[in-house]
């Protein structure tokens, strides 16, 4: 897929170096070639157990027979994990990282409900964004 390589070095260059229980565990990273010679580049994750947030709060016409429900207390816990992890990447990283693509099919849910930011592919440091802000700022 277009712009696929460049998405996979953004999430790599992001998770290298953050720990965070609420962001998502990465397993391992491969990048090779395909039997075609294709590029091959796959970012392998924790699984979570409870999909993601966007299948809860929207269930499918096929879950509808059996839809999931949050209450209120599970809905709070979910935004303060959400909460929790963007407070770690905006100011307790080395350097600070810009999401850029959070909504509810990126927040994965574990064990627990407990939620799990992810898929860092759009994510910028904050320090890329402050250069770029100056350059066009000097232009």
């Amino acid at each position: 897929m277009k712009g696929a390589s460049k998405s996979y070095m953004a999430e790599c260059e992001a998770l290298r170096n953050i720990r965070h229980r609420n962001l998502v565990k990465i397993i391992t990273t491969c990048s090779s070639v395909d039997f075609r010679g294709d590029d091959f580049k796959v970012v392998v994750f924790e699984f979570m157990r409870n999909g993601n947030l966007d299948d809860w709060l929207y269930p499918k016409v096929i879950e509808q027979f059996k839809p999931k429900k949050l209450n209120l207390m599970a809905r709070l816990n979910i935004a303060i994990d959400v909460d929790f992890a963007l407070d770690y990447l905006h100011h307790q990283c080395g350097t600070s990282i810009i999401h850029c693509d959070l909504k509810p099919s990126n927040i994965l849910l574990g064990d627990h409900m407990t939620a799990h930011v992810g898929d860092f592919g759009l994510a910028r440091f904050l320090k890329e964004i402050v250069s770029k802000s100056s350059q066009n700022s000097m232009s």
